[in-house]
């Protein structure tokens, strides 16, 4: 080979390693860490399902890949928003998103619509009419460290009723709520609005006494280094999932009938407001 062949391979050789050298490196999977609480029954598996549609909705808005990582544990998702392990987060309940906001550098993106409230509840023979009423009756609440308890408590507190001072029973699940007063174990009792136990109690002309002040339910946030161009983009998805089939059915599969974008200031003073935590 001549040395003009030579030096033209060798020049064409240095351009393709220089070009190599300026693609920049492949970007890894972003993660979106998904709790249902308590409450959920649903494996790995069965959690991708459900969340993925969600998830490549914030993707494409951003043109990255964000895959589903369910977090059973409380602690396993507290660990990772810790770490900064999660790109994304999912959650209920939401004290942990507004620990993710308030501790950990984290940025609110939306929460579910509707919002989430306490319902206190009574049988329908009790004749009670206001939250007033309950002073002095038998009350059964889930346990202590349930969300849902440390919800009603906060608002009964606001409304002047100390917990503290009242009959209060304790039990494991929201459904033996409505069990304890259906069966007169108890007189009144406080229970998630967005749970089944609540729709159910009102379907079935349950009376519901006192609908406390709306709080975020099941809010999404987004790690520190998640940009705020990137965060509006997918804002500006999220907001618009309502106003096309493809989108709509993803709202449905999760289980909600939007996004509500306005609630990020009650996430970050929701710790304030549930109080000291046991």
């Amino acid at each position: 080979m001549g040395k003009k062949k030579l030096a033209a391979l060798a020049a064409a050789l240095l351009l393709s390693v220089s070009a190599g050298a300026q693609q920049p490196p492949p970007q890894q999977d972003l993660v979106m860490g998904v709790s249902e609480g308590t409450s959920g029954g649903l494996d790995h598996a069965q959690v991708v399902i459900k969340y993925q549609g969600l998830a490549d909705v914030i993707g494409r808005s951003i043109k990255r890949k964000v895959n589903v990582v369910f977090a059973r544990e409380f602690a396993q998702l507290e660990e990772g928003m810790k770490q900064n392990r999660f790109d994304f987060v999912i959650a209920r309940p939401s004290d942990y998103p507004a620990r993710g906001v308030k501790l950990y550098g984290y940025h609110f993106l939306a929460s579910a619509k509707p919002d989430g409230q306490c319902l206190i509840v009574a049988g329908k023979a009790s004749g009670m009419k206001t939250i007033a009423d309950i002073k002095g009756k038998r009350i059964v609440l889930p346990e202590p460290a349930a969300y849902m308890t440390k919800f009603c408590k906060a608002e009964l507190r606001d409304r002047g009723i100390d917990l503290a001072r009242e009959n209060v029973q304790y039990v494991r699940e929201q459904g033996a709520v409505a069990f304890y007063i259906d069966n007169k174990f108890a007189d009144v009792g406080g229970i998630a609005s967005y749970s089944g136990v609540a729709k159910k109690w009102v379907k079935e002309g349950g009376v519901v006494l006192h609908k406390s002040r709306a709080q975020p339910y099941f809010p999404l946030i987004a790690a520190k280094h998640v940009t705020e161009p990137q965060r509006a983009e997918i804002r500006k998805s999220l907001a618009a999932m309502t106003d096309n089939a493809a989108d709509q059915a993803v709202l449905k599969t999760v289980g909600i009938e939007g996004f509500d974008l306005t609630t990020g200031q009650r996430l970050a003073d929701l710790l304030d407001w549930l109080g000291p935590q046991p």
